[in-house]
């Protein structure tokens, strides 16, 4: 595991914002201290001072897409929907895609913002999963003796 993500413990983020009834500065701010990699310190860049300033006015939803967007830049919001009382978020690598086709990323909560930042966690959880080689790898040549077999009868 990378010493970025060392701090990084999804079930016990999971439930904080599973339990939060609405999100807070202080939620918020631990969500970046342990499940962010881009966001270091403030001043550290144009898109940080943005998420600490929304932070500050207490724009939970617009802050939280601002992290989605700097932390995961190849995923996008691919739907959010109300439902039934609840938030539904999901991300994607490949928005363009079928609803079928697609491995989309989801998360639901009462709160918005919440519902973004557990969708954001999930993906969070799946890239720190995956495991990563320092070198890329190579696919093994075929077979010398690996000969093509066609089995069609065209009479």
């Amino acid at each position: 595991m990378t010493v970025a993500l060392r701090r990084f413990d999804p079930p016990s983020l999971r439930r904080q914002l599973r339990d939060a009834a609405a999100m807070t500065r202080p939620l918020m701010l631990d969500v970046i201290a342990r499940a962010c990699r881009r966001v270091p310190t403030p001043g550290g860049g144009e898109r940080t001072e943005r998420i600490m300033r929304l932070i500050e006015v207490e724009a939970w939803a617009d802050a939280a897409l601002a992290l989605i967007k700097l932390e995961l830049p190849l995923w996008q919001v691919r739907r959010i929907v109300y439902d039934e009382g609840e938030w539904h978020c999901a991300l994607s690598r490949e928005r363009e895609l079928p609803d079928w086709l697609d491995a989309a990323v989801e998360a639901h909560h009462v709160d918005l913002a919440l519902a973004l930042l557990s969708a954001f966690l999930e993906v969070r959880t799946f890239a720190a999963d995956v495991p990563r080689p320092s070198v890329p790898t190579v696919p093994p040549a075929p077979d010398p003796f690996y000969e093509p077999v066609g089995c069609e009868n065209f009479r």
